[in-house]
């Protein structure tokens, strides 16, 4: 009788290991649940997150940007994505078209989580829209040394562009065309979710672009010194 409710006990132990390997299409990295592996799953086949605004939302009949018409824009991007809109966001958030008039297609959100200028390190969010680029722009010495930066793409991807190396193909159809007169690097890679890019040399010419899903974007660096930034676009500022 023991032998009967030992080899019960033990087929149903093993149906259930089976149930489990088979929600996860074979096997369960160790420590994640069937459970949280569907929900990957669901994430996977999300619907592309999709452009809802143009500049004719972003500014007024006198031309003054609506930094609320922004923010509404980044929090349904956040939505999308299940990026929780904390109070430290609420408090520190800011959003910016570089005095340039045209955020549809040249500005960002973002947050310094930390710029510590006596230590030397910055840990800064960027938030892009779907199609939005920075402007082009370096970093270079000040009393402070110029600022050397890397990326990791968090959601979404961008078109990240140096003005080191041969020009891509296709790069000047990428670059939104108040901004092409002025852009000098022409050299980009197509930096996807999780991969990480660190600026190919101190006080080079540099831009990101989000793709068709928008972006949000760490980056990491030494002091951000506003006084050591540049740009190619005459009249952009942060």
């Amino acid at each position: 009788m023991k032998k009967a409710n030992l080899f019960k006990v033990s087929m149903i132990a093993l149906c259930g290991a089976a149930l489990t390997l088979t929600s996860c299409g074979g096997s369960c990295p160790a420590g994640q649940s069937a459970d949280s592996t569907a929900q990957n799953t669901t994430d996977m086949k999300k619907a592309p997150y999709q452009k809802k605004y143009t500049n004719a939302d972003f500014y007024d009949a006198q031309g003054n940007f609506k930094q609320d018409v922004a923010k509404e824009a980044f929090l349904d991007m956040f939505a999308h994505y299940d990026v929780p809109f904390t109070p430290l966001m609420e408090k520190d958030i800011w959003f910016t078209d570089f005095g340039l008039g045209d955020f549809e297609n040249c500005g960002m959100g973002g947050i310094f989580w930390v710029n510590d200028s006596v230590n030397g390190y910055f840990a800064h969010s960027i938030y892009l829209l779907p199609g939005q680029m920075i402007p082009e722009h370096k970093h270079v010495k000040t009393k402070f040394p110029a600022k050397v930066e890397s990326w990791m793409v968090d959601k979404g991807w961008v078109y990240n562009f140096s003005e080191i190396g041969e020009a891509t193909e296709g790069a000047e159809e990428l670059i939104p065309a108040s901004q092409k007169e002025s852009t000098v690097s022409k050299n980009y890679v197509k930096q996807l979710q999780g991969e990480l890019i660190t600026l190919k040399a101190p006080e080079s010419w540099h831009f990101m672009m989000a793709g068709p899903e928008g972006a949000i974007v760490w980056e990491f660096a030494n002091y951000h010194d506003n006084d050591g930034l540049r740009f190619t676009k005459p009249g952009a500022a942060l």
